[in-house]
């Protein structure tokens, strides 16, 4: 483990960071959800204007940013509940978390083209 590193409870320690960050990044996507949907009753001009810039390739990368960190979300969360109340979880943790890796990784791979396909379209034509 480099010298300095914060965090050395290796994969494990990562992971528990990693799922409390995107945690946060879900939370502060939903807030600014809320504010944009109540934007219409306020002013339904502004709410097109707001709509009209999430058409953007670079508000593309950020959902798939989003997309990223749901599905860590959700597949790190059902390793924890895994650990938790399976007898052997605790044992087999560092594989659980590998495979959640994996099955992110590809699934990751596979939401690139429904995410970010038109904003490749929009910056390079067809």
């Amino acid at each position: 483990m480099p010298a300095g590193t914060l965090y050395r409870g290796r994969e494990g320690m990562w992971s528990w960071v990693a799922h409390r960050v995107t945690g946060v990044l879900i939370f502060f996507f939903l807030f600014v959800h809320v504010l944009d949907t109540a934007l219409v009753r306020v002013s339904p001009e502004a709410y097109d204007d707001v709509v009209a810039t999430y058409k953007t390739p670079i508000v593309a990368l950020l959902e798939y940013g989003l997309v990223a960190a749901i599905l860590f979300h959700a597949l790190n969360g059902l390793r924890v509940i895994a650990v938790d109340f399976w007898s052997k979880g605790p044992r087999h943790q560092k594989k659980m978390l590998w495979w959640v890796v994996i099955i992110w990784a590809v699934l990751m791979a596979f939401a690139l083209y429904p995410v970010l396909g038109h904003a490749y379209f929009e910056l390079f034509g067809k």
